[in-house]
């Protein structure tokens, strides 16, 4: 393999465990029991107007039709429908967000495997360790700027990833707001990149103890100790 073809193949397997170290971080964040814990501090059930239990019937539909489909978000509390059209629209936006993550990281654990299988194991695992440190280091920056303009970073986010107009909503009317404050949001995008930064450290130590470790890394097994007999 040539320079370029080294370079572009190093590149490719970064970009892989930054995106699966993203994934495995996400994962936890889209589960009942944190989503419940967050809404209470942010006072969802203030914001709704719905008890405990009823909070916790809509917010769990959502997350499973966000989750495993289909897209419907139409749970209803006492007869009504929860989220209007536009409200449902947006959340079949955010789906579509989610299983293009998870296609990419499907993609990124089959380089990685690849990888794994290459004679020069020690390069694949500099390669990895450079894509969690360049990830750790995006995403402080990133952090960096969410401390003093979060809402700013928020809007940019959603002009990226959905339609123009369609994800601004009303607290004092619209249940999407209200069910996810914009406090739910900040502090949970807070953890994240905690837990994110925390596993992509990990990683890279790993990564550098694999590539620095010849017998392991290029035959992907203990060095063997030879024990020598005098004669």
């Amino acid at each position: 393999m040539n320079a370029l073809g080294r370079r572009a193949s190093s590149l490719l397997i970064g970009l892989a465990a930054a995106v699966a170290i993203v994934t495995v971080a996400v994962l936890p964040f889209l589960t009942p029991p944190w989503v419940a814990f967050e809404q209470g501090r942010a006072n969802a059930t203030a914001w709704t107007g719905y008890s405990v239990d009823e909070l916790k019937t809509a917010t769990d539909s959502i997350l499973s039709d966000l989750a495993f489909g289909p897209p419907v978000f139409d749970v209803e509390v006492h007869g009504e429908a929860v989220l209007d059209e536009r409200e449902r629209g947006h959340m079949r936006n955010v789906r579509s967000v989610f299983v293009g993550l998870w296609v990419l990281a499907a993609v990124s654990i089959l380089v990685l495997i690849v990888a794994s299988r290459r004679r020069d194991r020690a390069a694949a695992w500099r390669a990895v360790r450079r894509g969690a440190l360049g990830l750790t280091g995006a995403i402080v920056i990133i952090g960096a700027v969410a401390l003093v303009a979060f809402d700013a970073l928020f809007e940019l986010f959603h002009r990226i990833f959905f339609p123009a107009g369609s994800y601004t909503f009303d607290p004092t009317t619209e249940r999407l707001v209200q069910l996810f404050p914009f406090q739910f949001w900040e502090e949970t995008a807070l953890v994240v990149g905690v837990v994110i930064i925390a596993i992509a450290l990990g990683t890279a130590a790993v990564a550098g103890r694999r590539a620095g470790n010849p017998a392991r890394a290029v035959l992907g097994r203990e060095p063997e100790t030879t024990l020598e007999t005098s004669r």
